[in-house]
């Protein structure tokens, strides 16, 4: 997340449905642009194409993981850090920063996260 927003003519995200022809495989186009050292204009222009299914599985397995360790200590509801780190639409999204040390201390068995500002504005409903 920026800290400020780019105007709405700045920024452009494409479908993202599934494209039949493509299969498991997403290709992403990315063009930043900017100004180095004296103003001088810059830009850089990426294609990254990957295969889909191999490169979420990790991501599912550590959360799969979370709900294990969640219910060996009998804890339930929303895990708010491991929620925020490894979905795309939690509860109460965070910065990755954040989310990461949010689910770190839960793995390391911490079990009060009413410190972070992400699990009050979870209980407490307001949008960041």
């Amino acid at each position: 997340m920026a800290g400020i927003r780019l105007a709405e003519q700045d920024i452009h995200v494409g479908p993202s449905d599934y494209v039949p022809w493509q299969k498991d495989n997403k290709v992403c186009f990315i063009r930043v642009e900017g100004r180095l050292f004296g103003g001088v204009p810059m830009n850089i222009e990426l294609r990254l194409s990957v295969e889909d299914s191999p490169n979420s599985a990790g991501i599912v397995i550590d959360a799969v993981r979370c709900c294990k360790l969640a219910l060996d200590r009998g804890i339930s509801g929303v895990l708010s850090g491991p929620a925020a780190f490894f979905t795309k639409h939690p509860p109460v999204q965070l910065n990755d920063d954040e989310a990461y040390r949010l689910t770190e201390a839960f793995i390391e068995g911490a079990h009060d996260e009413s410190s972070t500002e992400g699990f009050k504005r979870l209980h407490s409903n307001k949008a960041p």
